[in-house]
Order: structure tokens, then C-alpha cells, then sequence
């Protein structure tokens, strides 16, 4: 992956961006799904088990709740992402060699990585949350999250188990949950889980980068310029499992902490988030959704790379 010679700015990089992106969304959206529910839903035996219930009750269309706004954001974000990795190698290899088409080290490739992770969040926390939201809609809300004021009096004594709101649904879409999420939380409402976000996306990013960039050099022969779409594909699909696998202690907080929408939460914080897991879960909370972020991981990112690269190439070969 040459980024270092690519211009970010140019209009066939945000498309291939947005063709890239856009295609990993629709192919890892439903398992994305189940992720979710895994990790910030209750009543989930195993990720079969999930998949099941899913489908049962709100049949197909359950898997791709919450789809339409990242995908329609996913132009803006990809183009960043892919932008910003390429802009600061460039940047990083002006710095250190005095020329930006020089090609940048394994320490200039983690820098750039780690530096488009933090840059991420700032676009993605906002999408994130809600699209978990949206994906959370189903589900039971925590009875210390419920909010009585508007059914009942002060004084009505009602026990909160007793009260069934598993088919209502808070939001009507996304801009309903964006306009909600401003009216209840503030600006600020829209970045909670950001933190954790942070601890996901910057190693995340790392090792998204660069495992792609080595993959793709030990797969392509020496005397090729450039990689071979297979080798694209491998390369990125081996990439997306390596990062979400191993970032997914910190996408469980994340997730969590997203969900945990209501006025009387019920996680202060990472810390808290984190603390309170472990006691009412023990160690193992912290991987729950692994083998779905590693089965959605390969055809997310290798559907990812191959869209972006072929695209790239298609639109600088007219």
C-alpha cells in the first residue's frame, strides 16, 4: 500500500474511500450487529444463540438496524482515515528524510498509524454511538436507566421489573437519535465512550496498518509494483481480524459505556465501566463478541482494501 506517494486531497481518493468503506459496512453490519448485542445486550448465550434469537424475532431486517448512518457517513470518515494515513506519512517523511515520497519505516508507518487512530475517534465516536443505539433498540433497558417520570408519579410505587418496555423503541432513526442524544446529554452526549474509543482506535489502527502493509510485501513477488488483488484481499481480511481481535477488551467498554444511554446511567465512566464488568461478569467479559470480531473482521477489511485499491487504480488509470 503506497500511501506515502498518494495525494489525500485529491477527489478519487474520497471516492475510493467511500466505495471501500461502503462496501465493508454492508458486509459486516450484521455480524457488527451481533457484536453488539453480545457485549451491551442481556440474555445472549453464545453468539449462535444471538444469531438465532435475532433472526426470530425481527426476522433479517434485525441484523441491519442501525446501518443507514454509517453508511451514509462512511464517506467522510473513510476519506479522512485514508487521507490523514497517507498525509502523515508524507508529512513524517519530509521531517526525518527531507523528501515526502520517501518511503516511511516501520516506526514512521506505527506513528502515522496511531496518529489517524486518535484522528478517528473525533469523526467516528459520533457514528458510533449512534449506531449502537439504533442496534440497542430491542433490547431491555437496564432497569437503573429507566426513567419513570413521564408514566407514573413520584409517588406510585411500582416495582421496575414489573414494567414492560422491550417493544418500545426510543429512536425513529438517526437523526431522531442525534437530535435526542442533544436535547438530553448536550454536544458532549455524542462523544460518551470517546475514551474508550481512544484506547480501541489508537492500537487498533496500529495494527490495522501495518500488519496490511506486511502481509502485502510478503505476498507480492519482487518483481511486481504492486500487490495483486488476492493479495490484497488476504492481506486485508488477515489485517481486520489481527485489529479487532485484539481490540476488543476496549471495544466491550466502548460499547457498553454507548449504550448506556439513558439520564440515570449507569457506568461514571471507563474506570467504573471497567471495574463493574469485572465484578458482575468476571475477566471474561472483557473478550465476549471475540469470535464475532474476528469472523466479521476478515470480510470487513479485506472487502475494505480490495474496494479502495481497485478503485484507487481504476480512477488514476482513465
Amino acid at each position: 500500500m503506497q500511501t506515502s506517494k498518494r495525494n489525500c486531497f485529491r477527489l478519487d481518493d474520497f471516492i475510493a474511500g467511500w466505495i471501500g468503506g461502503a462496501s465493508s459496512v454492508v458486509v459486516g453490519h450484521p455480524l457488527d450487529t451481533v457484536k453488539t448485542r453480545l457485549q451491551a445486550g442481556k440474555g445472549y448465550k453464545n453468539m449462535l444463540h444471538c444469531v438465532l434469537t435475532i433472526y426470530r424475532k425481527e426476522t433479517a431486517a434485525g441484523f441491519f438496524k442501525g446501518m443507514s448512518f454509517p453508511l451514509a457517513s462512511i464517506t467522510l470518515y473513510n476519506s479522512a482515515v485514508f487521507g490523514f494515513f497517507s498525509n502523515a506519512q508524507r508529512f513524517i517523511s519530509k521531517y526525518r528524510y527531507g523528501d515526502g515520497r520517501h518511503p516511511c519505516g516501520m516506526l514512521d508507518l506505527t506513528v502515522a498509524s496511531m496518529l489517524t487512530g486518535l484522528m478517528s475517534v473525533g469523526l467516528g465516536a459520533p457514528v458510533d454511538l449512534v449506531k449502537i443505539r439504533l442496534q440497542m433498540q430491542t433490547q431491555s433497558l437496564l432497569a437503573e436507566n429507566l426513567q419513570l417520570a413521564g408514566n407514573a408519579s413520584s409517588s406510585t410505587n411500582i416495582p421496575l421489573s414489573s414494567v414492560d418496555i422491550s417493544g418500545q423503541r426510543l429512536y425513529r432513526g438517526p437523526i431522531h437519535c442525534i437530535s435526542s442524544i442533544l436535547q438530553t446529554e448536550g454536544v458532549l452526549g455524542l462523544y460518551r465512550g470517546a475514551g474508550a474509543m481512544v484506547l480501541r482506535d489508537v492500537p487498533g489502527y496500529t495494527l490495522y496498518f501495518i500488519p496490511y502493509t506486511i502481509f502485502c510485501n510478503l505476498l507480492t513477488p519482487d518483481d511486481m509494483s504492486s500487490p495483486h488483488p488476492c493479495s490484497i484481499w488476504l492481506a486485508g481480511g488477515l489485517a481486520g481480524s489481527i485489529s479487532w481481535v485484539t481490540a476488543t477488551p476496549a471495544d466491550v467498554v466502548k460499547s457498553r459505556m454507548q449504550a448506556d444511554a439513558q439520564l440515570q446511567r449507569k457506568y461514571k465512566g471507563i474506570l467504573h465501566c471497567i471495574i463493574d464488568s469485572y465484578k458482575t461478569e468476571g475477566l471474561q467479559v472483557f473478550f465476549r463478541g471475540a469470535s464475532v470480531n474476528a469472523i466479521r473482521g476478515f470480510p470487513m477489511s479485506a472487502t475494505m482494501f480490495l474496494s479502495y485499491e481497485l478503485s484507487l487504480k481504476f480512477f488514476r488509470s482513465l
